[in-house]
């Protein structure tokens, strides 16, 4: 016999749904994975008017998502192309907060978070081949968004999944 879902998760998962239901209500015309978007938005470009209103870390999120099926671009931080630590630039950038280019930069400015504790928007960071050298932005129900590796688009995992629950090192928050 199962238990019911707390009021806790509940509000997780109807969070994230609210999150991908406003990101896909942006006005934003869908694309195929891979297809570039017009370039003269660059990091412009403001959250969606559904989003004001809501946390920091909240419109970093949505704007992220928005981001999905952009390709990985080492070094990229706009819409040519991301990797893991412009994507999160970028998105808080959206949302109207300033944060570091680098990994090693948001690790050192960010506010640690267990992975117990995480909310929506809070950096991810994960140990890949023996150090800190990846990130993603939380979205609720165990989920992230992120610029994974060169050749591959920005998409959502699964924290939960194999090699990102043992890659996993902690959260943070920006202060």
């Amino acid at each position: 016999m199962s238990t019911p879902p707390s009021s806790t998760q509940l509000t997780i998962v109807l969070g994230m749904a609210a999150i991908l239901l406003l990101a896909g209500c942006t006005g934003h015309e869908p694309r195929s994975a891979g297809q570039a978007r017009d370039s003269t938005l660059e990091t412009t470009e403001q959250p969606p008017p559904a989003t004001r209103g809501r946390s920091a870390g909240e419109q970093a999120a949505v704007v992220a998502v928005r981001q999905v099926g952009v390709p990985y671009r080492y070094g990229g931080n706009d819409l040519t192309g991301f990797d893991c630590s412009g994507l999160v630039q970028y998105a808080y950038a959206a949302a109207g907060k300033e944060l570091p280019r680098t990994t090693g930069g948001l690790w050192q400015q960010m506010q640690p978070v267990s992975g117990g504790n995480l909310e929506v928007g809070d950096v991810l960071f994960f140990d890949i081949e023996g150090k800190v050298s990846h990130v993603g932005l939380y979205l609720g129900s165990r989920r992230f968004v992120h610029a994974p590796a060169s050749g591959s688009e920005v998409t959502i995992a699964d924290l939960d999944s194999d090699f990102y629950r043992n890659a996993f090192i902690r959260g943070g928050r920006p202060r």
